[in-house]
């Protein structure tokens, strides 16, 4: 029991020394922990490994959003190029493809999250932001074709 009070005392001792630290230190833990449970838009997105097994576990279809020029350098296998500029009139392509789930690409997720967010207001319940786009599919050696 002594043990239990001396160690309680040394924290106490520690945070009245360290005040900024312990502080920062809260102020850091429950943003990480904000960000992972309460942030809405991370819970509508997946990494690359999450999305290789909606790809083949559920047939996900994959949306890249990029330009044409940047889609034909390198894009997801049989991944569905419908540009950001332009999105909102090409969604009625879109609409067979409404109870499978869609993957959505950029170069780093950014632009990605947006269509994301239209796809949503719009009716598509299974719609996944691909965390850190091409960049992070790439990053993870996946498989990327070349050409249209």
């Amino acid at each position: 029991m002594r043990e239990v009070v001396h160690f309680m005392d040394q924290i106490i001792e520690f945070i009245g020394n360290h005040t900024f630290l312990v502080a920062t230190f809260l102020v850091i833990l429950s943003l990480v922990i904000w960000n992972l449970v309460a942030n809405p838009g991370a819970k509508g997105s997946v990494d690359p490994l999450g999305a290789t097994e909606l790809i083949n576990r559920e047939d996900a279809v994959v949306v890249d959003v990029r330009p044409m020029a940047d889609f034909s350098q390198g894009h997801i296998i049989n991944a569905l190029n419908i540009p950001m500029n332009g999105f909102k009139d090409q969604l009625q392509t879109l609409e067979k493809y409404k109870n499978r789930p869609l993957i959505i690409a950029c170069r780093s997720g950014s632009q990605s999250a947006m269509a994301s967010k239209i796809l949503r207001q719009n009716g598509f319940e299974k719609v996944y932001n691909l965390r850190g786009g091409m960049m992070g599919w790439q990053s993870a050696n996946l498989p990327v074709s070349r050409g249209k």
